[in-house]
């Protein structure tokens, strides 16, 4: 249908406009429109209103429609807004980008920002936790992720998952005193270096790695930390190395999926005396070799056995010199006496068990080398230094495993 001229001399029509307007003058308005009322107007003369018509700057006439919002643009701004369905607000983002270019419509802004806002929405989603327990019920959740714009606590740090449960995913955490009941502690952090993703498997080997091994320089004293706290770790995945992510967390977590956890497990330098840090530092040298013993048992290879012996021989005598030659404070030297007198007794022992000419022999004196491990020297020692006195359960079950003769 076509539109109209207002009243007045009527014009030949445009061959080329097929609304019957009025041919286009000459003149070109301030907004790059032909307005019919310019100078010159349409005969050659200017116009009754001087160079801009009281209509706007498309004349008279109703202005040509303007291109549709494209549907897809916003439906991405929603999406990305509400953080639902982020990767589908993504995707809708992106096509819609392509299709305002080749269609020429309008919804740009709203695109880029929808884009924008459903991918940090998806990389939210990334954050998992994950747990390095060793128990089945854990199983399946070795890998997490976070992502670079998330607060995430530092080491020292006590923290409380939405769910109240370190299973599954969460978008994010809280971090609280940890005085008071939490669901986590962070202990360390590991950064993997850059390049490609390492795979999953890779990514949770490095943690379990890294984490266990960190564990002692935070909480030096593992009498003092609950049988029923175990190391967990947050880890990136695929979607988050995308952003960056490249920190492993590792953190304390209860073993009960709804248990918490009850004020801080740190002891380190920053919270023992000089004497406690000093006996812990003895202990976690004579743990190190203590975990070096060799998978293979001694009538399968008995050199190798015997090599780890001489191990705990020489670490026992270096830390037996090393406690005898300090200073201790009163009430404490007689207990700390009589444990280098054990350490002594137990050096002897694993001597023998490096010499021994066959497995029966070797299976002998590491029963008794093992005597000293958790013994009553040990507690008497603990308890004059304001130490905890109760092993843990595990490592009271795994001191002196048992092997078959």
């Amino acid at each position: 249908m076509s539109i109209p001229p207002p009243p007045g001399p009527q014009q030949p029509q445009d061959p080329q406009d097929p609304y019957g307007r009025y041919p286009a003058p000459q003149h070109q308005s301030p907004y790059g429109v032909q307005g019919p009322y310019g100078a010159p107007g349409p005969y050659g003369a200017p116009g009754p209103y001087g160079q801009q018509p009281p209509y706007g700057a498309w004349g008279p006439y109703p202005p040509p429609a303007l291109p549709p919002v494209n549907g897809a643009a916003i439906a991405s701004l929603v999406l990305g807004i509400l953080c639902f369905l982020p990767a589908v607000g993504l995707v809708l983002g992106l096509i819609a980008l392509r299709q305002i270019k080749r269609r020429g419509e309008r919804g740009k802004g709203m695109a880029i920002a929808g884009a924008a806002v459903s991918t940090v929405g998806l990389a939210l989603l990334t954050l998992t936790f994950s747990t390095g327990a060793a128990s089945d019920f854990w199983e399946g959740f070795k890998e997490g992720a976070r992502e670079s714009a998330i607060v995430s606590p530092d080491k020292g740090e006590c923290f409380d998952a939405p769910t109240g449960s370190l299973e599954g995913e969460t978008y994010d955490v809280e971090v609280v005193p940890c005085s008071g009941e939490h669901d986590g502690e962070v202990f360390a952090t590991v950064t993997l270096p850059g390049g490609a993703f390492p795979g999953d498997d890779h990514v949770t080997e490095v943690a379990d790695d890294r984490c266990y091994a960190l564990e002692p320089a935070y909480a030096m004293d593992s009498w003092a930390v609950p049988d029923d706290v175990d190391v967990y770790y947050l880890t990136p995945t695929r979607e988050s190395w995308a952003f960056g992510d490249r920190e492993i967390t590792c953190l304390f977590g209860n073993t009960d999926e709804q248990g918490t956890l009850t004020g801080s497990l740190r002891n380190d330098g920053s919270t023992l005396d000089p004497d406690q840090l000093a006996y812990l530092e003895t202990v976690l040298a004579i743990d190190a070799v203590v975990g070096e013993e060799p998978e293979a048992f001694p009538d399968e290879d008995l050199a190798v056995n015997q090599e780890w012996a001489r191990d705990m021989r020489d670490v026992l005598a270096e830390q037996g010199a090393a406690l005898e030659a300090r200073t201790w404070p009163a009430g404490a030297g007689e207990p700390m006496a009589a444990l280098v007198k054990e350490l002594a007794s137990a050096q002897e022992d694993w001597a023998k068990a490096a010499d021994a000419g066959d497995a029966d022999t070797f299976y002998v004196h590491y029963d008794e080398g093992y005597g000293f491990y958790d013994g009553e020297a040990t507690v008497t020692a603990r308890e004059a230094l304001g130490l905890d006195t109760t092993p843990p359960a595990a490592a009271s079950e795994e001191a002196a495993p048992e092997k078959e003769v």
